[in-house]
């Protein structure tokens, strides 16, 4: 095993109160966020960019954890990379295509009132 690369107790705190805390409210609100504009079919460009994000996020954070679970480092250090990078990258990658279905019933109820409308 190589020398910690830092004080895993500290670390594990500290990154978990900011990345996990942050990270999570900042995904609790970016799905408020989609849940307000999705049905109205408003910033779909913005809502899938930003879930696309996440995920990539998501998966380096897992792949720095699985680099520092294999490399020996300490439980502090890898877990909690390694928990919030799955975290990110699992929830956020299996709401892309439920919020993508969101957005084309909204195209879908958008069409409909447009031809009841003209006709």
């Amino acid at each position: 095993m190589d020398a910690p690369w830092f004080d895993p107790n500290t670390f594990g705190a500290w990154f978990g109160m900011i990345v996990g805390g942050g990270g999570g409210t900042l995904c609790g609100l970016w799905g408020a966020l989609c849940g307000f504009l999705c049905p109205r079919g408003k910033g779909r460009k913005v809502i899938l960019g930003g879930m696309f994000v996440f995920v990539v996020l998501g998966l380096i954070l897992s792949g720095v954890g699985l680099y520092a679970l294999f490399s020996g480092q300490p439980y502090g250090i890898w877990y909690p990379m390694l928990m919030t990078g799955f975290v990110f990258a699992v929830v956020n990658g299996v709401l892309i295509p439920v919020i993508r279905k969101n957005y084309e019933q909204a195209e879908n109820r958008r069409i409909a009132a447009e031809s009841i409308r003209v006709g």
